[in-house]
């Protein structure tokens, strides 16, 4: 996105005046976006998880949690992106600053969200696949790892 904002003001700016580049503001908007990117995958196979474990075929419940956190998915990616937006639009002294994290922020953002609603759950679905869950679920427990016994 830095990129992309630094070549559409090349477009009407001279280039000694763009000073969008990846810099420790980018960076620190990066850490904050593996962050929630991280906290929007985790709602995602949480509830995969659990619907699997409730019996649910594996592409079912994949899609079921990818179904059921799209909308809290996409409410709290929005209103961060809109709560962005006067980091984006910064004038002043020290808005470069703002500029970049703004851009950086509001394009990983969305890169992130629409990367995570299709990416997440068919990666859930490829990684219980290759773990054997199948298999795990299907045989039982022995006596010393049922629950509570142990405890």
């Amino acid at each position: 996105m830095l990129w992309l904002r630094r070549w559409l003001m090349g477009l009407f700016l001279p280039a000694y005046m763009i000073q969008i580049e990846n810099d420790v503001y980018s960076q620190i908007g990066l850490v904050m976006l593996i962050g929630l990117a991280a906290k929007n995958a985790i709602l995602i196979v949480e509830f995969a998880k659990d619907q699997y474990e409730q019996g649910k075929p594996l592409v079912d419940a994949a899609l079921e949690g990818a179904r059921l956190r799209f909308r809290p998915i996409m409410m709290t990616s929005f209103a961060f992106i809109l709560g962005c937006i006067p980091l984006w639009t910064a004038s002043g002294a020290g808005a470069v600053a703002r500029q970049v994290m703004g851009t950086t922020v509001i394009g990983g953002m969305l890169a992130a969200t629409l990367v995570g609603v299709f990416l997440i759950p068919a990666i859930f679905y490829v990684v219980e696949r290759i773990s054997g869950a199948e298999r795990r679920k299907a045989l039982p427990l022995t006596p010393a790892e049922a629950p509570g016994q142990g405890d």
